[in-house]
């Protein structure tokens, strides 16, 4: 692991040694945490800064730097604070199929409030115990599903990767939230003028229109992979 890793992996879990003696600390990484989570919700993750988040906490940079050696450090520390953990109060509801749905519609809501975490959770990192419950709620819905180990984290990642995809479109979209209409419009415009060289997409709009509107795409995405884990954890029954 390297050294910037180490001290993520510090800073996320621990252990954190309280000074034997001296004044008391003005700061905590929770309050750190949710500083910068405050500015990334507000104007987005570019303007988050230890100098932004040092500011608003009423300290000096150099101050927060006791605590966290870095912006690296600082977005790992969002990223789990603004994520998880997830709700453990919550019982667990019907089968495997009624429990990843719901857990995909928390996820779901999570990153719209929090779209900025969509940037910083790409590639290989740390994750924290907050963000690692959701994985671990996901992998014990198909516990006893007859699904591998290794399957039942993939249907953890696809469900995740959904939610990804969803929310990354919706927040393309701007203030309306709705890449599916704003599609919609542009789609229509074309095919309006072009619609002769693509026959069988034309025909599916026209079909869509309608309907009052095309598929939703979040919705119609979560019950197909559903229905796919539940055709795999039917074979594996008989």
């Amino acid at each position: 692991m390297g050294g910037e890793h180490a001290e993520v992996a510090r800073l996320l879990w621990g252990p954190h040694p309280k000074p034997a003696r001296g004044p008391r600390p003005t700061l905590d990484l929770d309050r750190i945490a949710r500083a910068g989570t405050e500015i990334a919700d507000a104007e987005g993750l570019a303007e988050v800064s230890m100098q932004r988040v040092a500011a608003r906490l009423g300290v000096t940079k150099m101050a927060l730097y006791r605590y966290v050696p870095g912006k690296a450090e600082l977005v790992a520390l969002m990223v789990d604070a603004a994520i998880g953990p997830y709700p453990a109060a919550e019982e667990r509801r019907g089968g495997w199929r009624e429990e990843l749905e719901d857990w995909a519609r928390r996820l779901f809501t999570v990153f719209r409030q929090h779209s900025w975490a969509l940037d910083a959770t790409v590639g290989p990192r740390i994750m924290g115990p907050g963000e690692l419950s959701w994985l671990e709620r996901a992998v014990s819905a198909l516990d006893g599903t007859g699904l591998s180990g290794a399957e039942r984290m993939d249907a953890a990642v696809l469900l995740v990767g959904h939610v990804r995809g969803i929310t990354q479109q919706a927040r393309a979209a701007g203030p309306s939230g709705d890449p599916e209409a704003q599609l919609g419009t542009v789609l229509g415009a074309l095919l309006q003028t072009h619609g002769e060289r693509f026959p069988a997409l034309t025909a599916a709009f026209a079909e869509a229109a309608r309907s009052e509107g095309q598929d939703q795409a979040w919705e119609f995405g979560l019950q197909r992979i559903l229905d796919g884990l539940a055709t795999l954890i039917d074979q594996r029954a008989r």
